[in-house]
Order: C-alpha cells, then structure tokens, then sequence
C-alpha cells in the first residue's frame, strides 16, 4: 500500500526545519514526511563547503524565530549554522521524520481524489508516496550544478577550474596564485578566506562591482542584553532590532538611492588605501538593492585589500591561458587555481515535474499568491525566502500561514484550496523585481506576480506580517471546495 502522510515537506534545510516544526505546534494531529534528495540535511549549510562559508545576514534574523541563536557570532561561519539547524531538527524531534535520498521526480495532482502522488527516486530504485498537502522547502537553485560561463579556452588552463558549489575537500591552494571570478557573496566571502588560510595571493576579477558593506562579526547590544536578560527575550529584541534596522535601510536605498550609493561609497573609500578607485572597483551601475548588497565581517575584505593580500581587477575576460587569464585590457593574470564564483541556476520545486491531472503546467502562466503559492496548483506551497532581508524570517511566516491554511480547512470540512487568478484589473509582473544574473537568466520562464495584494510578492517583512499572519484565510485570492457527496443510485 502507498504510504500516505497528510502533509509532505520536500527539503530538510532551514525552509523545511521550519515547516516541520510549525506544523507540529501548530497541527498536531497532522502526520507528515520530509525528503530530503541529498544524503545530509541542513540544505545550504551541508552543500556549501568553501573556505569562509559564512552567513550574509545576522543570525538573529537567519535564525528560526522559535530557537534563539546562542552563539557570539552574529556573522556566523558554516558549521556552526548547520550544527544549528541540525540541533533544531534534534531538539523538536524532526529528525525522525527525514528522509534522506529521496529525490522527488514528478509530482501529480489528482482532482477525483484530492492528492498529490509524487513518484520518488532513491538509490536508483523507485517509489511513489501521496499526500493532501505538499509543502515545497528545497530552495530555488539547482543543488547539482552551479552556473559558469563558457570561458573560452578553458580547456587550455594547466591548473585547477573550481566552482564553489563542488569545492574539493582536498584542494590545496597553500602558496597557489587564486584567481576568484565573481563579485557576489561567494566572492566576497571566499577572497579573504582564501588569502588569510595559506594562498600566496589572491586575486578577485569581476565583470562588474556590487554594494559591499562591513559589519561587526559580534552584535554588541546582543552581548549586553544576554548578560541582563532572559535567553528568549534578548533574542527577540536584537531579532527586532535587525529587522528594523534592514527595514530603514532598504526603505532609505529606494528613497534616496544616490545618497545612499554615496554612502557605500564612502564607507568602503575609508576603508581602502588612499587613492584607490573606489567608483571602478566599488561602485557599481544600479541602484543600491536592485541586487542584494554583499556583507563583510570585520571590513575583512577591505582589510585584506590594504595588506596587499587581494587585488580586485574590473575587466572582461578574453580567455583562458595555459597559466591564467587574459582579459580584453591585455591584461594577463597569472593562476594556479581559477575559481569561478559565477552563481547559481535557479530552479524550482527541485527540478521536478508538476502535473495536475496527468497535464503538465505552465508555470510561465501562473500567478503567485502571497510569495507562497501558484494559481492551478491546488494544495501546495513553496518557500522562497526575502532578497532583501533574511531567507528565515519568510520561510517562518510561510510556515505559519500553512498551518493556518490547513486548520481552517479542518474547521470548515474542505478537502482543496487553489488560488484563483486574478481579473483584468491585476497585471502581470515579473515573479522577482530583482536583477542578479541568476534571475535575468530565466525570468521568461518563471510564473507572475501581480500588480496588487494578495498577488503582489512583498519583500517586505513588516507588511507581510499583517499580510500573511494577521490576514484573513478566506480572501478573494483562494478558492476552497469540499468533498463531493456520494448520490445514493
């Protein structure tokens, strides 16, 4: 017999630790599964395992609103991220419920009997599991293959080509010339790492700038109130104090976003040698915020800079050499390992194929509602966390509209809920009004947005607190229907 759990959670990283747990406080009597395609859990943190692996946003707002984050590091490194989620799913007894190497191929809704069939590969076998309700937790990339570019003669380099999504656990990089490609948050963590852990010199290439701002590693309003304050109460005042903190900044970049570019500017300048062209390397040609800014704890970067450790070269790349790269200036840079820090390929559900009725669907067609569901998917959520703020603080939220979602479909005896698409008085939008490369790619391929609530993304936390947890289950975005009545012949 088919294995049949109310709810299926697809992931066991931060998205899906989350999800569990909520519907365990918050539903209990509902049974539920969480496959995990990978080995490990802790999604993110287990497959990231480049030197530096770090957070980009405080632990006080990555951390699950339910568990303080106890650490010093309000910066965090890798490990003691995943020990996090790890010990979270520990701690509430999640763990029991994971599932690992259970890669979701297909996932079929069937409308006669209200469930989700998904037909699942594990170590090259086949199964199938159903569902009332499928939860999607797996992120938006593509865990098996990061993106680099087709560099011309990259066949040619004689050294090593790294991709830090699949980092060598035995790369010796120790009196090595580095070459990092990239100037995003791999990039920006990995430079520093790399020339503070053995390489001979490193040097960060990049096509474009991006926003970089410092940050104290350790929060020191956090070490206070820890000192005078209960765990969980200084907890939620710094969570609060991050939150409208990121807040005012993001409102102040799309305010005023010369005064704010100035800034940036002018934080890094006073960080960097004298002279240093601080507009080629540091200032890049859009807004602050239409693409994420990049943290740095401790100005490690900067530091890194002014010690002769790191150059940062703003070129194009003509190809690759034998022995490094030449860029379209003539400028040769010389590599023993290259590593390309080019970024991600998005994609959704995991990769794996949804169908309703045995019909395939166009997600391109689709419209979001709320940031966390897609209309002609009946009973399904996913979880695609902030770009402005912390991926936690959404996924938390999306956690607690599901169980919101399903308790008052128990109340009211509903078997299915999928979003309505909105009339002619809604336009389309792009799915994501935000512009790094990984989006560009294929934001023709991606379902809308719409131009107004309950359709229209926020990335804004304040807002979707209302939005999401105070808003009302039965709004004008959702349809519910209940089990048809048997008509006795």
């Amino acid at each position: 017999m088919t294995e049949h759990p109310d709810v299926v959670i697809v992931g066991a990283g931060i998205s899906g630790v989350s999800a569990a747990w909520h519907l365990q406080d918050r539903c209990p009597t509902k049974s539920y599964a969480i496959l995990e395609k990978r080995a490990a859990m802790g999604g993110t943190w287990d497959l990231f395992r480049y030197p530096g692996i770090r957070s980009d946003s405080d632990m006080h707002t990555l951390g699950f609103r339910f568990r303080p984050w106890t650490e010093r590091q309000a910066i965090a490194d890798g490990k003691p991220i995943l020990e996090y989620v790890k010990g979270t799913a520990a701690m509430y007894g999640i763990d029991k419920h994971i599932r690992l190497n259970q890669k979701v191929i297909s996932a079929d809704w069937s409308n006669a009997q209200n469930r989700w069939t998904l037909q699942i590969e594990s170590n090259g076998a086949m199964s199938a599991v159903t569902c009332s309700f499928l939860f999607l937790c797996s992120g938006y990339y593509n865990y098996d293959q990061g993106y680099t570019p087709n560099f011309a003669g990259a066949q040619d380099f004689a050294g090593s080509i790294i991709h830090p999504q699949h980092w060598p656990e035995d790369l010796d990089y120790d009196g090595k010339n580095v070459v990092v490609i990239g100037s995003g948050a791999s990039a920006v963590t990995l430079v520093p790492a790399l020339a503070n852990s053995g390489a001979k010199h490193v040097t960060m290439l990049q096509r474009s700038p991006t926003y970089i701002v410092s940050q104290p590693e350790r929060d020191s309003i956090a070490e206070r109130l820890n000192r005078w304050l209960p765990e969980n109460m200084a907890y939620a005042m710094v969570r609060w104090k991050n939150v409208l903190r990121q807040a005012a900044v993001y409102g102040a970049c799309r305010k005023w976003p010369r005064r704010m570019r100035k800034n940036f500017m002018g934080l890094a300048q006073r960080q960097l040698p004298e002279g240093y062209d601080v507009r080629k390397h540091f200032g890049p040609h859009y807004n602050p915020w239409d693409q994420r800014l990049c943290l740095v704890p401790n100005g490690d970067l900067f530091r890194a800079i002014r010690h002769g450790q790191v150059d940062v070269v703003t070129d194009t790349i003509d190809r690759f050499t034998p022995t490094g790269i030449r860029l379209n200036s003539g400028q040769q840079l010389p590599a023993d390992i290259i590593v390309t820090a080019t970024g991600l390929n998005l994609q959704l559900f995991g990769g794996a194929a949804v169908t309703v009725d045995g019909e395939s669907v166009d997600l391109t067609k689709a419209m979001a509602y709320k940031g966390m569901m897609l209309s002609g998917l009946p009973n399904m959520a996913y979880t695609v966390g902030y770009t402005n703020a912390s991926w936690t603080l959404k996924a938390d939220l999306v956690s607690e509209f599901v169980c919101r979602l399903l308790n008052y479909m128990d109340a009211n005896d509903y078997e299915s809920v999928v979003v309505e698409r909105p009339g002619s008085d809604v336009q389309e939008c792009p799915f994501m009004e935000f512009t790094p490369g990984y989006v560009l790619r294929v934001i023709d391929e991606l379902p809308k947005q719409g131009s107004r609530k309950p359709w229209r993304l926020n990335q804004n936390y304040l807002r979707d607190i209302h939005l999401i947890r105070r808003g009302k289950i039965d709004d004008e975005g959702l349809r519910f229907a209940k089990k048809p009545v048997a008509v006795p012949v």
